[in-house]
């Protein structure tokens, strides 16, 4: 009978501590903070929809060229330079750049020549990137200096 007895509380703690882990957890995770953007390639981000923008500068050395950007269906963003056909670079190569991203804007600045690169994330945050323009067509190698400190949260996103 005695170990029946030890059996019973034992059930009991497990039991107690069960509910008490279930009911703190939830309160621990209502923290109000941002929600973590989860990391590329994970399910989590996708699916989104697809989503294209481009920017044609209409000026200099420029003019006739197109800048594309464009998303997956996992989140990711790539650039595309129509003087480097065929080739998308992934964004992600650009310092800060969001890992969900859910949708793409582009234009160019002719008196300054850059161009800015809009992504929205899934958590609702917009991050830009101003990247100079010029002769050489943007590739994986170049765009990152291009591009300087790369994409900042724009403040007080109302999404």
């Amino acid at each position: 009978m005695r170990k029946l007895a030890w059996a019973t509380r034992g059930i009991s703690a497990a039991t107690g501590a069960l509910l008490l882990g279930a009911l703190v957890v939830p309160s621990a995770a209502a923290s109000g903070g941002p929600t973590p953007e989860p990391e590329h390639g994970k399910k989590k981000c996708g699916p989104v929809a697809r989503h294209v923008a481009s920017a044609a500068p209409d000026f200099g050395s420029l003019r006739g060229t197109v800048f594309r950007l464009t998303t997956d269906r996992d989140g990711h963003a790539f650039l595309n330079d129509s003087r480097n056909q065929g080739v998308w670079i992934d964004l992600k190569v650009v310092p800060n750049t969001p890992k969900c991203v859910v949708d793409v804007a582009a234009s160019v600045e002719e008196s300054f020549g850059t161009l800015t690169l809009t992504l929205l994330s899934k958590s609702g945050v917009i991050y830009e990137a101003r990247c100079t323009t010029g002769a050489t067509a943007y590739s994986p190698t170049n765009l990152p200096g291009a591009c300087g400190v790369g994409f900042q949260a724009l403040q007080a996103t109302p999404v």
